[in-house]
């Protein structure tokens, strides 16, 4: 079996904007040799080349910092008149199955993914939605990853086409922009410009109607088939949280 991880590294990156910037404290092994004598056993008693253990804190890390998979919670505290679910009442079931990856890399960057995209490159390709499915879409915007303008540049999924994959059976989907939608301060500067109070975060908001997951900022989405895989993002069991960081993999024999 082949195994694509498709998680960004977890760590400090000094070009990432403040609302992502991720700090992990680093300990030393030998500061672990005086916390036990503090906790009461002698030097003498320590074992033979015992030289400590490394530990580690994670200082500051937002749940949507690195890749993730937003909870429904995210998207409005109620789904359909409902509780929206948190990141810990997600079922399991949905964070895995069978993948797709919706090829969008010509889209250029503030142009929208449709429906007629997604179902253009399907009968293109021969390929079909199932319901369960964990769907990708592929941006090519992974190779910005890291870099101060990731949140600024990219295509993004319209309310429309999330809704379409949703009516589809699929629970999951995930993209390698920064985010589900087109970029943030491109909204912005759009709904500011129209004053068209509907334009901004339309995607992320069919969550208010209808329920899913969406994974955002994957990466190595080029390593995968169209189809022919399985893909599991399984995310911390974060109590009460909007989103949990993930370590999504896609499976090959």
């Amino acid at each position: 079996m082949k195994i694509v991880d498709l998680s960004k590294p977890i760590q400090y990156n000094a070009d990432d904007p403040w609302f992502m910037k991720v700090k992990i404290k680093h300990k030393p092994h030998k500061k672990a040799k005086w916390l036990i004598r503090i906790l009461g056993l002698p030097f003498k008693l320590f074992p033979k080349n015992f030289v400590g253990w490394a530990d580690d804190t994670i200082v500051k890390m937002g749940v949507h910092s690195t890749t993730h998979i937003d909870a429904p919670w995210h998207y409005s505290p109620t789904c359909n008149g409902e509780p929206a679910k948190t990141i810990d009442q997600v079922p399991l079931d949905w964070c895995y199955g069978d993948g797709l990856v919706i090829d969008m890399k010509h889209k250029p960057d503030f142009e929208e993914i449709t429906v007629a995209d997604v179902e253009s490159f399907l009968k293109k390709e021969k390929l079909s939605v199932e319901k369960d499915m964990i769907v990708l879409i592929k941006t090519g915007r992974d190779k910005f990853n890291g870099t101060k303008d990731f949140h600024k540049i990219g295509t993004g999924m319209s309310a429309e086409a999330t809704e379409w994959l949703i009516d589809k059976g699929v629970k999951v989907m995930g993209i390698d922009a920064w985010g589900w939608d087109l970029p943030l301060p491109h909204l912005i500067k759009k709904a500011k410009e129209t004053n068209d109070p509907d334009l901004f975060w339309q995607a992320h908001l069919v969550g208010q109607r209808k329920e899913y997951c969406h994974m955002e900022q994957l990466v190595n989405l080029d390593m995968l088939p169209y189809s022919g895989f399985k893909v599991a993002v399984f995310p911390l069991k974060i109590v009460g949280a909007s989103a949990a960081p993930a370590r999504v993999v896609a499976m090959m024999e």
